[in-house]
């Protein structure tokens, strides 16, 4: 195997994060940019963490999310950011929300249930929304009779969010409590992180946070 200096490996590494459409992890990089060259994992694990310090007090971080490493903008300069682009935000209901919470923080968890929580009947239109996003999945069934879906997150919501996983949510006592609150829906939408656009096209989430939007997307059912 070829051998590659440790400055070499720290500009390897560095570009290819930069460059790459999406988080790129340790593996990833071991099988693609780092395939043939003499690198372990703790040389690895190592370049990695210098990275993040260099970055540490400059306007773009290196963050590590559930799906891997990214490079993006630090949160507090999103006002500004945001002008760069003048396409609105992305914007969600209340019920979708509301839904997309309950299944963040009670998950798995069948539409019944989320129902029974939030005293409405969920959509079908809001679950698939969910799902073409890439934030909710069916991970199995409730054996019970007509044995619903189970609803989980997956690793694009933490992405999304900028999360490594869901034990780094808000506490649940914050977030949920007898009724799910308009203050409360806007929790996890306060972490959303800002993507550095590495071929000039912002994400959604570089040009500004997705923010409530009510009346809901269609009219629900009481109980």
């Amino acid at each position: 195997m070829a051998k590659i200096s440790r400055a070499q490996l720290k500009q390897l590494v560095e570009a290819a994060i930069f460059v790459a459409d999406q988080p790129v992890s340790a593996e990833q990089l071991q099988l693609t940019v780092l395939e043939g060259l003499e690198v372990s994992k703790t040389m690895l694990k190592d370049t990695l963490k210098e990275l993040q310090l260099d970055y540490q007090a400059r306007g773009i971080q290196l963050v590590e999310v559930a799906s891997g490493y990214r490079f993006q903008s630090v949160d507090s300069l999103s006002p500004w950011l945001g002008k760069l682009w003048q396409e609105n935000a992305p914007r969600y209901s209340r019920a979708m929300l509301e839904t997309l919470s309950l299944v963040a923080y009670r998950q798995p968890i069948t539409r019944g249930e989320i129902e029974d929580v939030r005293g409405v009947s969920v959509s079908s239109q809001i679950m698939k929304t969910l799902s073409e996003r890439g934030w909710i999945k069916v991970i199995g069934h409730k054996e019970v009779p007509g044995r619903p879906s189970l609803y989980a997150t997956t690793k694009g919501f933490l992405d999304y969010f900028g999360l490594k996983s869901l034990g780094e949510l808000p506490s649940s006592d914050d977030f949920i409590g007898s009724e799910v609150s308009d203050e409360t829906t806007n929790i996890l939408l306060s972490d959303a992180t800002k993507d550095v656009a590495t071929k000039g096209q912002p994400t959604e989430s570089v040009a500004g946070e997705a923010t409530l939007r009510t009346p809901p997307d269609e009219p629900e059912q009481l109980h």
